[in-house]
């Protein structure tokens, strides 16, 4: 029996994703946030594996979350969509996804480390996205928590624009409370759980301190507004009422960024960190109407408001597998309502697809419901077309809203089944895998008659061949990884094409002129990239037909597949199509495919071709003496050092680049070399031209 949808102001609707560094505290927030509000009657601790977020066993085995789990929760008549996001690089893409389709984010800082390689990733992404975002800056109880050099980090590593609304009542052992300084109350906690929460007084000896931060603090808010500044300097008191409105608006515009802090395992400050969610984040109401593209016409602009009055307009984001339902489907409603046992139109595929079941999610609990209002969260369940990024609408009102950007993988590794019952298991788990996740490669090598698969890293790779054979019980045997390496071209050069083929009834006629060049980050319009390239149809006149210019580029496409030094996919290549001919009788959507086929395959072999590697950003915390050690050893990788900076806790923090084939077993190696007090984190930086020496190897395949 479906659960009737419970109607919220839309007002009342936040859409927000709890977002860090691994290891920040991510999880524990959001498991306090489900105690608080009512959704679970005990706290779910990740280190026990009971985390709700985390119902994955592979998730509760590590102590990580690996996909974003989404959970719907109540607070002061106020409904709370929260996805919690993995924290870990090889999982980039659940955040990715997850802001493309939020309204505000909270970004978790560890109050020891600070801005740590991958906040730095995801306050880029919430960036793009244009996601208005407040900060937490979490184990204020830890020792070495540093509350302001966090603040400072913010500042000096996000350019971002902090305004405090909390410091906290000490740091590490010390930490007692919160001091609230638009309030000017110290709030402490009479309780273990944090629910008997005590406003008082703020002590003589902080009275100062706060005193000074509160004023840096509402200088920063007036700034915002010119009736409140002009105010501000004729120095008129301005009540905390006044303020509000203005931070509340300065947020949202993503000119400020709140901070409040706390201790999410000794549950302190996140009831209060809800309240702020609640006060300044967004509602579907508060951010600008969702904007897309007529599918039969992608230069006429369509915007859609968040009302459930305007025609339906859905982006499915996320794609899992469940083993009891079969196939679910995230989907964040814009505009419109979706209801049970209508038939959308999938504008991205140009397919129906019939809306069967729909379900509330709670981490992996699903509630069925019979609508999803304007600006809400769910999911469907069975979709037979819809994938990661495909948009949903009406069929009489279509529109195409602008799907998600991910990135390439950069490692690859050979599987192979056990045994043929094994080998029909494999393809369809790796079918459903791929299908959940747009990061996942499946790549058919025919020359060697292997299946590889490809991903962000090893621990993407490692979690995704486990579920293979937990969920799907397929037992297979798993090469050593390999470097995802890539092709590029390093000068233009234009390339005329003719494909003639006579034979005894109608032949085989087609001809294409193309410029192949290297893109240009910076003049060239990167947003139009597809399947791997940049493709611009400049024929004017007729001299290839309409309906033989896309089977052109398709063929041009499977031909920078793979490359001509080493089999590798080409990339970075912009292909502007010029001039062409073709035949009334013999030409056909397969001759203009083999053409450009043709085409592009000679143009590679004589614009210099080289060979690519993926180089990571690395990142290296380790006592300072070792840093001297772990300089060298990073260098002896062919590593390029960006800085060197120490903490006040005493331990040192080197950045560098590296090339991927290098860092293989380093987690080992770092072990060794610092005694095992070295931590590293590791993400995906560029594709750079590898040294002759590499590219020699990789040609010759011992790499």
């Amino acid at each position: 029996m479906a659960k009737k949808q419970e109607v919220f102001d839309l007002h009342k609707v936040r859409n927000i994703g709890i977002i860090a560094h691994i290891d920040a505290g991510k999880t524990t927030t959001t498991e306090r946030i489900l105690y608080y509000t009512g959704m679970t009657h005990r706290i779910g601790e990740v280190h026990d594996g009971a985390a709700t977020t985390d119902y994955m066993e592979q998730e509760r085995e590590r102590g990580i979350t690996i996909t974003a789990a989404a959970v719907s929760a109540s607070w002061k008549g106020h409904q709370i969509n929260i996805i919690d996001t993995p924290g870990h690089v090889d999982f980039t893409a659940e955040v990715q996804r997850s802001l493309r389709v939020l309204d505000g984010g909270v970004v978790v800082f560890d109050g020891v480390a600070g801005v740590e390689p991958q906040s730095e990733t995801v306050w880029r992404q919430a960036n793009e996205y244009g996601v208005p975002r407040m900060c937490f800056i979490n184990k204020m109880d830890r020792t070495g928590a540093n509350f302001n050099r966090c603040v400072q980090m913010v500042v000096d590593r996000l350019n971002g624009k902090p305004v405090l609304l909390q410091l906290p009542f000490g740091d590490g052992d010390e930490f007692g409370g919160i001091i609230d300084l638009l309030t000017m109350e110290l709030i402490t906690y009479n309780d273990d759980l944090g629910k008997d929460i005590v406003r008082g007084p703020i002590p003589d000896s902080y009275l100062e301190l706060a005193q000074e931060a509160r004023a840096q603090t509402i200088e920063k808010i007036v700034e915002n507004d010119d009736a409140l500044m002009e105010r501000y300097l004729m120095e008129e008191e301005i009540s905390v009422e006044e303020l509000m409105p203005v931070l509340r608006s300065a947020t949202i515009a993503g000119k400020v960024q709140p901070v409040v802090c706390g201790s999410a395992l000794k549950n302190k400050g996140v009831q209060i960190l809800l309240d702020w969610v609640v006060a300044l984040l967004p509602s579907p109401l508060d951010i600008p109407p969702v904007s897309g593209t007529d599918p039969d016409d992608e230069s006429v602009a369509i915007t859609r408001e968040a009302s459930n009055d305007e025609p339906l307009s859905a982006l499915v984001f996320k794609i899992i597998t469940d083993p009891f339902v079969g196939r679910l489907g995230f989907v964040r409603v814009y505009s419109g309502v979706l209801k049970t046992g209508t038939t959308l139109l999938n504008t991205s595929k140009g397919k129906r697809e019939r809306i069967g079941r729909i379900v509330r999610i709670f981490a992996d609990r699903r509630v069925d419901i019979d609508e999803v209002p304007a600006g809400d969260i769910a999911a469907i369940l069975g979709p037979k077309e819809s994938f990661t990024g495909d948009t949903l609408c009406l069929p009489e009102k279509p529109i195409l809203l602008e799907s998600i950007f991910f990135p390439e993988p950069v490692i690859e590794v050979a599987i192979e089944p056990d045994s043929q019952a094994d080998q029909d298991k494999m393809g369809e788990a790796l079918r459903k895998l791929a299908e959940e996740d747009p990061t996942f490669r499946v790549i058919s090598d025919a020359a060697l008659g292997q299946t590889k698969i490809a991903g962000m890293g090893e621990l993407h790779l490692e979690i995704l061949v486990d579920r293979m054979k937990r969920e799907f019980g397929v037992k297979a045997t798993v090469g050593a990884p390999r470097v995802a390496y890539r092709e590029t071209i390093t000068k233009s050069i234009e390339q005329d094409t003719t494909f003639k083929k006579q034979t005894g009834g109608s032949g085989q006629y087609a001809r294409c002129k193309v410029v192949f060049s290297p893109i240009d980050d910076e003049k060239d319009d990167l947003t139009l990239i597809r399947d791997g390239f940049l493709w611009v149809d400049e024929i004017k006149g007729g001299s290839i037909p309409r309906e033989y210019i896309e089977p052109t580029r398709r063929g041009i496409a499977e031909a920078l597949e793979s490359g001509i030094i080493a089999g590798y996919q080409v990339v970075n290549v912009k292909a502007r199509l010029v001039d062409g001919a073709y035949h009334d009788v013999d030409s056909s959507e397969q001759a203009f495919r083999t053409v450009g086929s043709m085409c592009a395959k000679d143009a590679v072999r004589s614009a210099n071709p080289v060979i690519l590697e993926p180089v990571m950003r690395v990142e290296v915390v380790m006592p300072e003496d070792y840093t001297g050690t772990v300089v060298g050893d990073l260098s002896s990788r062919r590593g390029i050092v960006a800085s060197m900076t120490s903490r006040t806790d005493g331990s040192s923090v080197v950045s560098a680049t590296v090339p991927l084939s290098e860092m293989f077993g380093y987690a080992t190696n770092l072990r060794n070399i610092t005694q095992g007090r070295g931590s590293f984190t590791m993400e995906f930086d560029k594709y750079s031209v590898a040294p002759n020496s590499i590219a020699d190897e990789v040609i010759k395949g011992s790499r």
